[in-house]
């Protein structure tokens, strides 16, 4: 089946009579994914490309390039030609937190927004005996007791780290963070109590809440998450305007044709709606999140000038 015969909003007819569109996509287009084989990101664009070949009638090339947080990938898409044919599968670390502590080649600007997928929080975590069982508990123990608690992240100057700050700067809270190499690296810290605070994405923790050993009290999110329901999303405890999440996005390169990023951008929406697709984030934690063009790009400036403040007030 062809794009011009699934394409949501636009018919054959139109996509014939549009010379950008008529014969697109006619050959492979390549989807690089900013990080190794068998992570969140990739396996999600790699759920998400094989609905895309179908809808699409064309086939779809995985190219994954790892490091520097996501910025060797991010640098080296940005050279990719205007075309269509080269799209960028990625998470909102490369784009938003890892400028703030890297030196990178590429800004917002490198590249054409398109549309974001799905999304999730982070979350907070603590052991069964932690002296609160609330997310107005917890932070005020963390208030009364300056520097006595430690809490694991992504990394220096990651988005779990600057999620986390945001919200200790408002309350002036003081914890100490403990970078490790990821959220499975964590989780592993924590359970064997080199860290008080879990800090990182939902899904590895569950295991842990639901056997009791480990209570979640705060997501990231404004919202309450329902997999985690002894945990307070931020507008409950008015901090709703520091809001961080995990989401992920497709992208093209700088200059690509508003024709071709609204046509991309309807069929992804097409197959994140999947229910199949739907059903594979469920596992996950995660969510749908369609904001096509423009509003994507409005998102990812919103939340780069957040984070930089962030940042500039740890001295990262």
């Amino acid at each position: 089946m062809t794009l011009k015969a699934t394409l949501i909003g636009v018919t054959a007819a139109a996509a014939i009579a549009t010379p950008v569109l008529a014969e697109y996509p006619a050959r492979t287009i390549e989807l690089t994914i900013p990080a190794g084989a068998g992570g969140g990101t990739d396996t999600s664009a790699r759920k998400l490309a094989i609905l895309l070949e179908e809808k699409l009638g064309t086939s779809i090339a995985i190219l994954n390039v790892g490091g520097g947080g996501g910025s060797v990938g991010a640098s080296q898409f940005m050279q990719a030609k205007p075309d269509g044919y080269s799209l960028f599968a990625t998470w909102n670390s490369p784009l938003t937190t890892v400028p703030q502590v890297q030196n990178v080649a590429y800004t917002l600007d490198s590249f054409t927004p398109i549309v974001s997928t799905s999304e999730t929080a982070y979350t907070l975590c603590v052991k069964a005996d932690f002296p609160a069982s609330t997310g107005e508990e917890f932070l005020a123990e963390l208030q009364a007791n300056p520097g006595k608690y430690t809490y694991g992240n992504d990394g220096i100057g990651g988005t779990m780290q600057l999620a986390a700050e945001r919200i200790f700067q408002a309350r002036g809270i003081e914890a100490v963070a403990i970078p490790f190499g990821g959220a499975g690296e964590t989780l592993q810290n924590f359970l064997g109590n080199h860290v008080d605070i879990y800090g990182g994405s939902i899904s590895p923790v569950l295991p842990y809440v639901e056997n009791g050993e480990a209570k979640c009290l705060l997501v990231t999110s404004a919202a309450d998450v329902p997999a985690l329901p002894g945990a307070s999303g931020l507008a409950a405890l008015g901090l709703g305007d520091k809001e961080t999440l995990l989401w992920r996005a497709i992208l093209g390169p700088k200059g690509l044709d508003p024709e071709i990023v609204t046509l991309l951008a309807n069929t992804i929406e097409e197959a994140v709606n999947d229910p199949s697709y739907v059903e594979f984030l469920k596992t996950k934690g995660e969510v749908p999140n369609v904001v096509k063009g423009e509003a994507l790009g409005a998102r990812l400036k919103s939340e780069y000038d957040a984070l930089a403040e962030v940042s500039k007030a740890l001295g990262l």
